[in-house]
C-alpha cells in the first residue's frame, strides 16, 4: 500500500525529529576519544618527527646524540615505535659537506617518493650548517637506496636548518630557519614555494618572524624547528625559541587558510609561549615538535622532545638525554589548539567529559572538583588513570598538573588532594571503573569504600553519591573519556 499524502508528511517529520534528537542527544557534541600512550616514547632521541603514511605505518626519525647518522623506525601504532627496530639509513661523510652535526631529520612522502630533510655541517667546519635532502623511491623507506639530492639553496649562504614542508591551497611550501645577514639573531623563520622538485624553492622568500620577545631570546635569539597543523580553517605554525636548555619553549603563529601564507601580514604571533617547561611534572625544555594523528585518525598528537631534569652540566648540545614524547592536542571552542603542559612521565592523561552536558569536563578549582566548559588552564581538567591506591583491580585519578594529588571523596564531595599515605585516603581515592551507567561509549567510576556510590556531577560540582536508578543520576554519573 502507498501511504496517503498526510501520512507521508508525518513520516518525513518523524524521521527529521529522530535525526534531530540524535544530533542533540547527550554525548553528541563530545570531541575526539581519549588516547593513552606511555612517555617517554624513545630515550636519547631529539627533534622527533613522526609521519603517518597511507600504508598503515608510522615512520619515526630523530636526532641521535652522536650527530653522525640518520635513523628510522616504523610501527603500526605510535606506542609500537618505542620498541620497533631502528635502522641506520644514512651516515655522515668523512670529509667535506654533510660531515658533521647531522641534525633534525624529517621524513616526508611526496609525489610517490620518500624524502628526508636534515641539517649538516662540514667535516672541516662543523658550524657551517646547511639543509640537505635524501630521496628514496622504494615503497618501504627502510629498504631501497637513499640518494643524496644535495643542498637546498636559499637566498643567503648562511646558517640554515630545520626544513619542513606542507601543502595548503594546492601549493607545496618549504618552511625553515635561517640566519639572515644584517639581522642580529641566531635564526628566523622563512617560507617559500617548492620548485619543480622537493629540494628546490622558487619565487620570493618571506621572513615570517624574528625572535624579539623575552621568551624567544633567553640564551640565544632563536626561532627554529617549525611545524604546521591545519585545522578549523586556519594554519597553526609552531616553532621553538631560546637556548636548548630549560629555557627552550614553543611559540605559535596563526594564519587563515584562505590568506596568502607568503604575506608576513597573514600571520599573527602569540605573545606568550604555548608550551613550556613545567617543574611540577619535571619536564624541561620542551620543543622542536612535529604533529601526527592517533591510530583512529580522530586526535592530533604533539610529538616533541624534552629532558626530565632542569640543570645541565656544560653545553646543552653535549647532553644526550633529550627524549621523544607524545601527547594529545586539545581544541578550544574557538577552534584554536591547546597544548596544555608537558605531562609527567608515564601514561598520558585523559579528560572526563560529562555525558549529559556536552563540552563540559571535570576539573579542579581551588582543589574542589567541579564541571565546566572551556577549562583554562587545560591541565586542571586532565587526569591520569592509574592503578588504584587501594589495589585489587581499582583505579585512581591523578591530577595532571598536581602529580601526587588524586580525586577523592570527602563528605560525599569530590576533591583533588595530595595523597597523605593513610588507608582512608587510599580508599577514598580508589574506584572501580565500570561501563557507563548509560551504556556504550561511556564510563562510570564506583567508589571502593561506598559500593553503589558513583562519581557524578550535580549543580556544577562533582560528588560521590548513591545510584538511585533514575535517568538523571545515570546521565550525570557517566563520562566520555577525551
Amino acid at each position: 500500500m502507498r501511504p496517503s499524502r498526510g501520512k507521508a508528511v508525518l513520516l518525513v517529520l518523524a524521521t527529521l525529529l529522530t535525526v534531530t534528537a540524535n544530533l542533540l542527544s547527550p554525548g553528541a557534541a563530545h570531541a575526539s576519544p581519549a588516547v593513552q600512550y606511555t612517555n617517554p616514547l624513545a630515550a636519547q632521541r631529539a627533534d622527533p618527527h613522526i609521519f603517518r603514511h597511507t600504508d598503515g605505518y608510522y615512520y619515526f626519525t630523530a636526532t641521535v646524540p652522536e650527530y653522525d647518522r640518520i635513523v628510522l623506525r616504523r610501527a603500526t601504532t605510535v606506542q609500537g615505535l618505542a620498541t620497533a627496530p631502528e635502522s641506520v639509513i644514512w651516515r655522515r661523510h668523512t670529509t667535506g659537506e654533510m660531515g658533521a652535526h647531522i641534525w633534525a631529520p624529517e621524513i616526508h612522502f611526496i609525489n610517490g617518493r620518500w624524502y628526508v630533510y636534515f641539517a649538516a655541517g662540514r667535516a672541516d667546519d662543523v658550524w657551517r650548517i646547511r639543509m640537505y635532502v635524501l630521496e628514496n623511491a622504494a615503497a618501504n623507506p627502510l629498504t631501497g637506496t637513499w640518494t643524496e639530492r644535495g643542498r637546498i639553496t636559499t637566498p643567503w649562504d648562511t646558517f640554515s636548518l630545520d626544513a619542513t614542508t606542507f601543502v595548503t591551497g594546492g601549493v607545496r611550501y618549504l618552511l625553515w630557519a635561517q640566519q639572515e645577514p644584517g639581522i642580529a639573531t641566531n635564526s628566523n623563520l622563512y617560507l617559500a614555494r617548492m620548485g619543480a622538485n622537493p629540494w628546490t624553492i622558487t619565487g620570493p622568500t618571506t621572513r615570517l618572524t624574528i625572535p624579539t620577545l623575552a621568551w624567544e631570546t633567553r640564551g640565544y635569539k632563536v626561532a627554529e624547528g617549525p611545524a604546521v597543523l591545519q585545522r578549523n580553517g586556519r594554519l597553526f605554525l609552531t616553532y621553538s625559541a631560546s637556548a636548548t636548555d630549560a629555557n627552550y619553549c614553543v611559540g605559535l603563529l596563526t594564519a587563515s587558510s584562505s590568506a596568502d601564507p607568503l604575506l608576513a601580514s597573514s600571520w599573527t604571533k602569540s605573545q606568550s609561549p604555548v608550551f613550556a617547561s613545567n617543574a611540577a611534572t619535571s619536564q624541561y625544555g620542551p620543543g622542536h615538535n612535529s604533529f601526527t594523528t592517533s591510530e583512529d585518525g580522530q586526535s592530533d598528537l604533539l610529538v616533541y622532545h624534552d629532558r626530565n631534569y632542569r640543570d645541565i652540566s656544560g653545553d646543552p648540545l653535549n647532553d644526550p638525554n633529550r627524549r621523544t614524547r607524545v601527547q594529545k592536542v586539545y581544541w578550544r571552542a574557538d577552534g584554536t589548539p591547546d597544548f596544555g603542559i608537558p605531562v609527567a612521565d608515564g601514561v598520558t592523561p585523559v579528560r572526563l567529559m560529562a555525558y549529559d552536558t556536552p563540552g563540559s569536563a571535570v576539573r579542579h578549582w581551588n582543589f574542589r572538583a567541579r564541571i565546566e566548559a572551556d577549562v583554562t588552564p587545560l591541565a586542571d581538567s586532565q587526569f591520569r588513570i592509574v592503578g588504584g591506591l587501594a589495589g585489587g583491580g581499582t583505579v585512581s585519578l591523578e591530577s595532571a598538573n598536581y602529580p601526587g594529588y588524586y580525586l577523592r571523596h570527602r563528605n560525599h564531595e569530590a576533591w583533588v588532594e595530595r595523597r597523605d599515605g593513610s588507608a582512608l585516603f587510599s580508599s577514598d581515592a580508589s574506584f572501580v571503573r565500570r561501563g557507563g551507567l548509560v551504556g556504550s561509549g561511556t564510563v562510570s567510576f564506583e567508589s571502593v569504600n561506598f559500593p553503589g556510590y558513583y562519581v557524578r556531577h550535580r549543580a556544577g560540582q562533582v560528588w560521590v553519591e548513591r545510584d538511585d536508578g533514575a535517568a538523571v543520576f545515570r546521565g550525570s554519573a557517566s563520562f566520555v573519556l577525551e
